[in-house]
């Protein structure tokens, strides 16, 4: 399976919700938002390490997804590069997110695992989502 395959299927099992397959993808030792600055948006959060990753996936909680679409795939051998279109909904605050072309990069080691992943976002945008039901409506 090409490092372009595997992206494709765990945005497929994603979809699915089966995090333990998309875990499996991961290198033990992952780097999960790596070299992003502090935020205090909990989805947004460095993580480092296959267990500590699964902090992610419990954040989604916080959050209605309207919409998630993988729309642009970019190979690069040993990192893949994916721009999807989002929309989602803050549940505490209500207040709504849409990011256009957001950027999600995949980098992988020579065993084929996904060993650093990070999101492209407006991250300003999602900070005044958690803090405020004004933000983006």
């Amino acid at each position: 399976m090409t490092h372009l395959e595997t992206v494709k299927e765990i945005y497929a099992l994603f979809g699915e919700g089966r995090i333990e397959a998309i875990l499996s993808k991961l290198s033990e030792n992952v780097e999960w938002e790596y070299s992003n600055s502090s935020t205090s948006v909990p989805w947004l959060q460095p993580r480092k390490g296959r267990n500590n990753v699964v902090g992610f996936f419990q954040s989604l909680a916080a959050i209605d997804m309207k919409r998630f679409v993988p729309h642009t795939f970019l190979d690069g051998g040993q990192v893949v590069v994916v721009l999807l279109d989002v929309e989602f909904v803050v549940r505490a605050t209500g207040a709504r997110v849409v990011e256009t072309d957001e950027v999600h990069v995949w980098r992988f080691d020579a065993q084929g695992l996904v060993s650093r992943f990070k999101h492209g976002v407006d991250t300003h945008r999602h900070q005044l989502a958690i803090s405020t039901s004004t933000a983006n409506s």
